[in-house]
């Protein structure tokens, strides 16, 4: 160990972190701070910008090692809402009652604190023969278009590479330590318009109305049975989240209705084998009502599995020897930016308890940010020992 080596304290980076106002897609100064923070300890740092999405590559070791250890995050973070219903500043980085309190403080600011801090530690105490990168987009809470997205089609032609990756996401539904995620289920979105002839209510034989054809297609969808489960799968669910007519008269039959589904599939399906189960069951509907269904689909990403193996194992051990506890291997909760990671190496997603993410007065445990920071380290030491 270095004689002059002082540990970063991965809270008040957290807190430095939280100062940044990076609402998406303003990077405010939080990639800036993770720059200057890794390039001190012999980080390569690269911007990674695209289309106006900021976006940080960071690689301490050789170029695309055969032992690279990885990390997915993002610093930037939610509008913060009414702000005079928050009791401390959401960018102010307050610390009260052994909370960090702002706006990014779960989610997920900490956890990229968590890693950068236990990384340049690891590589400042016990370089390791490999290479650690840390991939920070500035695009998760967004459109995710150009984030992620944009550092792996970078990393691709440049030839860099990670050999596994941790997403440091909140996963954690009670305590720190008592799940990982191995996996996701896809999402998708479903937008229907029903077209029909507009006409006066007392005279339906003159219109073609296109409510009971929406209500009929809602209704097929939303009582059909997906499936039952896989071995490390939920059942997949679709649910009706809006039918919108825009008529105000009760007098006039309108001339379209418009509705969305959003459907959150398991392993058993692709968005390609839904979408066409959709478009089957309305060209029904459109042919029994003598209307048109007009269909648009919004894939947010498919369903993927890291199937328990050497890197779940590495997790968990971790895990308990830093909390005592065994993490559960699940595949719940919405998207992540790992959906994107799972196409370049192994992923599997483990980060801090996600009890006030988004929420107004967001917080964290200063105690659970330095506890990620230790199980982090140990995971880097156990993956180099």
């Amino acid at each position: 160990m270095p004689k002059d080596f002082t540990p970063v304290d991965a809270a008040e980076l957290t807190r430095a972190l939280i100062r940044c106002p990076s609402v998406t897609p303003t990077e405010g100064g939080a990639l800036v701070v993770l720059a200057e923070l890794l390039e001190k300890a012999g980080f390569a740092c690269t911007r990674v910008d695209r289309n106006g999405t900021p976006n940080l590559y960071a690689r301490w070791g050789a170029k695309a090692h055969a032992k690279t250890f990885g990390f997915n995050g993002h610093t930037d973070v939610v509008p913060v809402g009414d702000v005079a219903a928050w009791t401390a500043d959401p960018f102010g980085a307050e610390i009260r009652d052994g909370l960090i309190w702002g706006r990014g403080a779960t989610d997920m600011k900490s956890g990229v604190a968590a890693f950068a801090a236990a990384a340049v530690d690891f590589v400042t105490n016990t370089p390791p023969d490999g290479a650690v990168v840390l991939a920070i987009t500035g695009d998760e809470e967004g459109d995710a278009t150009d984030g992620t997205v944009a550092l792996l089609d970078w990393m691709e032609a440049e030839g860099e590479k990670m050999s596994l990756c941790i997403v440091g996401e909140p996963t954690c539904p009670a305590k720190l330590g008592d799940m990982m995620k191995i996996g996701r289920r896809g999402s998708m979105n479903a937008h229907f318009v029903v077209k029909g002839v507009q006409g006066h209510s007392a005279y339906p034989h003159r219109a073609k109305n296109p409510l009971p054809a929406m209500a009929r297609l809602m209704d097929r969808l939303a009582s059909h049975e997906l499936d039952k489960g896989t071995d490390h799968f939920d059942a997949s669910t679709l649910a009706v989240v809006t039918i919108d007519t825009g008529n105000p008269a009760s007098n006039v039959i309108p001339a379209q209705c418009k509705g969305t589904v959003n459907i959150r599939f398991n392993d058993l399906h692709s968005g390609a084998s839904l979408t066409a189960w959709l478009e089957a069951e309305a060209a029904k509907v459109a042919k029994e009502f003598d209307v048109q269904v007009e269909m648009k689909i919004k894939i947010s990403g498919e369903s993927f599995l890291t199937p328990p193996g050497a890197l779940s194992e590495l997790v968990s051990k971790a895990v308990e020897a830093e909390t005592g506890m065994v993490p559960v291997m699940s595949t719940t909760g919405g998207t992540s930016d790992a959906r994107f990671v799972k196409s370049h190496c192994p992923v599997v997603e483990f980060g801090l308890v996600g009890n006030f993410m988004h929420q107004v007065d967001e917080r964290v445990p200063v105690a659970e940010v330095h506890a990620l920071k230790a199980i982090y380290g140990r995971m880097l030491r156990d993956y180099f020992a």
